[in-house]
């Protein structure tokens, strides 16, 4: 992976607990940077080679990654109801007795936040009130994000005054594919205005941007436009997160940082489904970027079925014997 140098004076910068304010579109930045498929590979070989963590080193990574999951439900059918029972389970993602064994009787264990659609974030977050959980809210016609933008940002309103706390949008893919990045910066800087003080996640729905390259280069322009987190994928396109594209994002976020000391979160979404892949993730966070990074505030997990594979790799753990069949703690 070619990135280009950051300049000296930026090195070191941190701005921890603030927001990416976003800069000017600068393509020198990445006109010239080529992700090696190769080299990625070689990479991530290397990481899987390493051991994961084991015992109570396990659990612990086991709860980081239930602390940062965004429990999600996008279904056509979703209803004040389901959504309710979501929200219940973000509130108590483990059965009591499971998050006492696990040091957790008296501190809240809870997930991240519970994502939704913009006309189910005022049932979310009536669910959640007291709980200190954010609702977010995919926006600007997703999946696809075709609608016209004035409509896209209407949405983006309407969601953050319902209370969404954070605003998942998508790109337009076409302006990856045709290179043009102006169109692209633009449209993300009126999305992140739109939001307010709501957090913009950024969807680059890598599996429709061909390369790597261009997913390093649409990274790039989202967080030049203010992005707060760069996510891979809708999990509906036919190729969700993967780990070559996870670690491309990444390496542009710590590029970025480098260069502008501003801090940008990373959300992995769809196909991640069990315990081993949230532990496949954790690691790459901490081998590429440092333990900072795998903290809810700077790495998130799109999720809808990982909860219940953590709950039970959990289960084994403190037990020492496999999880009854089928069993899932009541939402």
């Amino acid at each position: 992976m070619l990135n280009p140098p950051p300049p000296p004076a930026a090195r070191g910068a941190c701005h921890a607990g603030d927001r990416n304010p976003g800069m000017a579109l600068d393509p020198a930045w990445f006109a010239d940077v080529a992700v090696n498929r190769p080299a990625t590979d070689r990479r991530l070989a290397a990481l899987a080679a390493r051991p994961l963590p084991a015992g109570a080193h396990r659990a612990a990574w086991l709860v980081q990654a239930l602390r940062a999951i965004d429990l999600t439900t996008l279904a056509g059918d979703d209803t004040p109801g389901r959504v309710g029972r979501l929200a219940r389970k973000a509130r108590r993602p483990l059965r009591p007795e499971l998050s006492a064994a696990l040091g957790f009787a008296d501190a809240p264990l809870q997930v991240a936040a519970v994502c939704v659609y913009p006309t189910m974030v005022a049932p979310a977050v009536r669910a959640l009130e007291g709980s200190g959980i954010p609702v977010a809210s995919v926006a600007t016609g997703f999946p696809a994000g075709l609608t016209p933008l004035s409509t896209r940002l209407d949405e983006i309103r309407f969601a953050v005054s319902e209370g969404a706390a954070e605003i998942d949008i998508v790109i337009t893919r076409a302006h990856v594919l045709t290179g043009d990045w102006a169109a692209l910066y633009d449209e993300v800087a009126a999305m992140r205005a739109a939001c307010g003080e709501a957090h913009l996640k950024a969807i680059l729905a890598t599996g429709d941007l061909r390369t790597l390259t261009n997913v390093y280069r649409a990274g790039m322009v989202a967080m030049m436009a203010g992005a707060d987190f760069i996510k891979t994928s809708t999990g509906k396109e036919d190729v969700n997160a993967t780990l070559p594209v996870s670690l491309t994002m990444v390496r542009a976020a710590q590029d970025y940082f480098a260069r502008t000391g501003w801090r940008v979160g990373f959300k992995p979404a769809g196909g991640l489904r069990t315990a081993a892949d949230a532990l496949a993730w954790l690691g790459l966070m901490r081998a590429e970027a440092g333990p900072d990074w795998m903290a809810p505030d700077l790495f998130r997990i799109g999720a809808s079925s990982l909860l219940a594979d953590i709950e039970r790799a959990l289960e084994t753990l403190v037990t020492g014997r496999p999880p009854v069949p089928g069993y899932h703690a009541p939402a």
